[in-house]
């Protein structure tokens, strides 16, 4: 003990008890023990196997040369911002007024951040569809707010329904999540499904967080749609979306929020005080992104679809059943023939065939049965570990020799 001090502190007094309380990410923890392990195949991580178009670090890379390295306004470059406006109504046929309504933030997850701090007050109950992404109740619980997960079924192919919405309400429901497309089951919510869960919205005071950074990457005849675009709704929607999924530029942080500017000028005034700005660099090659990138989203999505059908094949095959997931680049099969947990037999295949996958229950409790697989990896790769799985499958009697 140092001279002069009676007593250690007490951490886990002093901490943030909600904070404390909280799993840390399901994800990360696969990713990290893939990475002790040689020869180890991880279909754990969403992060793109493309490097970002070279047209877009181009401009990047000249930005740095001519020394525009200083600070952008609070709510990012009026270049960037009217690019993202020109962007989303050119693609979803929804107007944004750039100067008052579009914030540029560092990666989708500030955005997301920003929208629950900004509309939650303690108590508030905010419904978050489940299975989903890791970070939405553990934000909401970090605001004050009540997390309420909305269990989405395999025979409805995850996709949150009108009646599951309508059950859910009360008197404190403050925010509706609502992932378009979902992670981790790839599910979509076609326009018809969302003009449902409109019908539903429609007379409360319940505001919208659409989460829409895999937008992109839907792979029906239909083609992406925003719930902003969904008639009435666009008043009650914080559409937040970004750049690294659908165009390969995670390492850029950089992501957006648009909403009406009665809220927007309060979610500004909270990234002011907390983040400042968004990376000056990052933000001139999004303007390239935004305007010359359509091209490159549709040459990536293309080559996603390819190794979508191929893995939802080889999964159904060899009994490890999959619906089609017709959006994002996730696949989440049930593993229900093997009799394990889905945290066993993660940890199982990762041990004896060294291929990492996601436990379902990362994302939820209802994810039980079900890993996450993702598919934003090469040919290749995906080959050699649908191999492996088959084989781990064998061996234990779960898949017979020639199925």
């Amino acid at each position: 003990m140092r001279e002069g001090r009676c007593n250690p502190m007490q951490y886990e007094t002093l901490l943030n008890r909600t904070l404390v309380e909280m799993k840390p990410s399901g994800i990360r923890r696969f990713f990290d023990l893939a990475h002790e392990m040689e020869d180890v195949i991880s279909l754990s991580v969403g992060e793109p196997d493309f490097s970002t178009p070279w047209h877009i670090r181009e401009v990047g890379i000249k930005t740095l040369e001519r020394g525009k390295t200083w600070y952008s306004p609070n709510a990012g470059f009026i270049e960037l911002r009217s690019a993202i406006a020109r962007y989303l109504q050119r693609r979803f046929r929804v107007s944004y007024d750039p100067k008052t309504e579009v914030l540029v933030t560092v990666g989708g997850s500030e955005a997301i951040d920003l929208c629950m701090r900004s509309l939650i007050n303690p108590g508030d109950e905010v419904l978050v569809p489940s299975p989903s992404f890791v970070c939405y109740s553990p934000l909401a619980a970090m605001a004050g707010g009540v997390p309420v997960p909305l269990e989405t079924k395999a025979e409805d192919h995850f996709r949150l329904t009108a009646q599951t919405l309508k059950a859910a309400i009360t008197p404190k429901t403050k925010l509706l999540i609502l992932p378009i497309p979902n992670n981790p089951t790839g599910a979509v919510l076609r326009r018809r499904h969302m003009e449902e869960l409109a019908e539903v919205l429609r007379g409360t005071d319940i505001f919208v967080l659409s989460d829409e950074i895999y937008s992109e990457l839907t792979y029906h005849d239909e083609g992406p749609t925003s719930f902003a675009s969904i008639d009435g709704m666009q008043e009650r929607t914080l559409l937040v979306s970004g750049f690294s999924k659908a165009y390969a530029m995670t390492g850029w942080r950089l992501g957006y929020v648009c909403g009406p500017s009665a809220v927007m000028s309060q979610i500004v005034k909270l990234h002011q005080y907390g983040i400042m700005s968004a990376p000056t660099t990052a933000q001139y090659a999004a303007i390239e992104a935004m305007d010359n990138g359509d091209d490159d989203v549709v040459a990536m999505r293309d080559d996603y679809n390819q190794r979508r059908r191929l893995i939802v094949d080889e999964l159904n095959r060899m009994g490890l059943t999959c619906f089609d997931p017709l959006g994002a680049f996730y696949v989440f099969p049930s593993i229900q023939i093997t009799g394990m947990t889905s945290e066993e037999f993660c940890v199982t295949l990762l041990k004896e065939k060294h291929v990492a996958v996601v436990p379902g229950t990362a994302f939820g409790d209802c994810g039980e049965g079900f890993v996450r697989i993702s598919y934003c990896y090469s040919i290749k790769h995906i080959v050699e570990a649908m191999r492996r799985m088959r084989e781990f499958l064998t061996e234990r009697g779960f898949l017979k020799e020639g199925e």
